[in-house]
């Protein structure tokens, strides 16, 4: 897929609240700080796009964006803030929540996880809880350029261990990326492409 067009097309805290042209949603979430907005940037080919931030939480509301007149790329806030208030959280949380369960133009998440570390205590609560959702998802390991592709592939394959007991032998679709070199990009937009022609 070549992204020709990508516009900011409207925030909101409601599934009611969103643009109303009705198109295909692919959606993208991850824990704070990881490297969500970048990513977002990368694929879409603009720097600016989704704003980025040193300061985890800088995604508060649902953003969507149009993409080649076609289908919405939705940045949805993060989880996991650890710092946030008790009530913040519970706010970004039911916005979330409204988002995934109330959204029929959903057609896939990606779920991202820091390819460096092992999962945190959020990531595996979220994908457990996606994973036993009807809501179909992928797995996008970012930061990729900070390791070298065989300590990369390991850790990897550590966190979908770790995940086993949650997936129930499901093995969802997983791509290695990197907003400074552009690893992923081609696979997971070519990955769009094809779930965007199956939907």
């Amino acid at each position: 897929m070549k992204i020709t067009e990508a516009i900011f097309a409207g925030s909101s805290t409601r599934v009611d609240q969103r643009p109303k042209e009705r198109l295909p949603e692919v959606a993208f979430i991850g824990r704070s700080n990881v490297g969500k907005s970048s990513l977002i940037n990368m694929l879409t080919g603009s720097k600016k796009l989704a704003m980025t931030s040193a300061t985890p939480g800088k995604t508060k509301l649902v953003n969507h964006f149009r993409i080649n007149g076609s289908w919405y790329l939705v940045d949805l806030p993060g989880y996991g803030y650890a710092k946030l208030p008790e009530k913040e959280k519970e706010k970004l949380q039911a916005i979330i929540s409204d988002y995934l369960n109330h959204s029929e133009e959903l057609k896939h998440l990606f779920v991202l996880v820091d390819s460096r570390h092992d999962m945190q205590k959020a990531d595996v609560e979220f994908i457990t809880e996606v994973a036993g959702s009807t809501i179909p998802f992928s797995l996008i390991f970012t930061k990729g350029d900070k390791m070298g592709p065989v300590a990369r592939e390991r850790q990897i394959e550590a966190n979908l261990r770790q995940l086993e007991p949650v997936l129930d032998g499901a093995k969802p679709e997983c791509f290695a990326s990197s907003s400074e070199t552009g690893l992923g990009r081609e696979e997971i937009l070519n990955y769009i492409n094809k779930l965007l022609k199956t939907n």
